[in-house]
């Protein structure tokens, strides 16, 4: 018995691992060999690839294709219509599956609508990448990026609060009141 819910219009293919709790919408398609954790929400036309794995609580909304390369941690966002690639160089008379190039979203992170995350850079966690941002390069933890090409523009906490690091290089989130220390140009939480 399944634990998950597929609508009637997606098509989950054999061997496909779903998790407890996840709910899969309207005409997307689970390939065989992905792995999905526990209350995921796969929105509508989302496509996640063979051997793609996505951690518990990931949230991808509509019309996103997860490709073969691609790993998500837990509480991950994904955006509606955001892009992940999957190789540097595609051309359509060249085969390239060999070529794949991995991409890591890291626990927490997300990626605003319409970003594009080209492949084989990963994005550290709690990452903040803004609504249509084009991601070239390694993002790390707790780093704010918008633009095309995307430039780090500040740091986020965990509750995605823009983080204001005072004398002491100390900066306390609004709503959650967590504490963070910025050092050696990164960002870690002390409380």
């Amino acid at each position: 018995m399944k634990e998950y819910f597929a609508h009637e219009t997606s098509l989950v293919d054999a061997n496909a691992e779903i998790g407890a709790g996840t709910k899969i919408w309207h005409f997307s398609h689970i390939m065989g060999n992905c792995k999905i954790g526990e209350r995921c929400n796969i929105g509508q036309n989302v496509v996640v690839s063979p051997n793609v794995v996505l951690g518990s609580n990931v949230k991808v909304q509509n019309n996103v294709s997860i490709y073969t390369g691609v790993t998500c941690d837990d509480d991950v966002f994904l955006g509606p219509s955001m892009v992940f690639t999957n190789v540097i160089n595609p051309r359509s008379a060249i085969n390239r599956k060999d070529q794949y190039a991995k991409t890591h979203v890291g626990k927490g992170a997300s990626i605003g609508a319409n970003a594009t995350i080209v492949c084989g850079h990963d994005i550290g966690e709690y990452a903040f990448i803004g609504a249509g941002a084009v991601v070239t390069k390694n993002v790390p933890a707790y780093a704010l990026l918008v633009g095309n090409p995307a430039k780090q523009i500040g740091w986020v906490g965990e509750y995605g609060h823009r983080l204001v690091f005072d004398k002491n290089n100390k900066a306390v989130c609004p709503e959650s009141g967590q504490e963070y220390q910025f050092k050696n140009n990164q960002v870690t939480r002390i409380k």
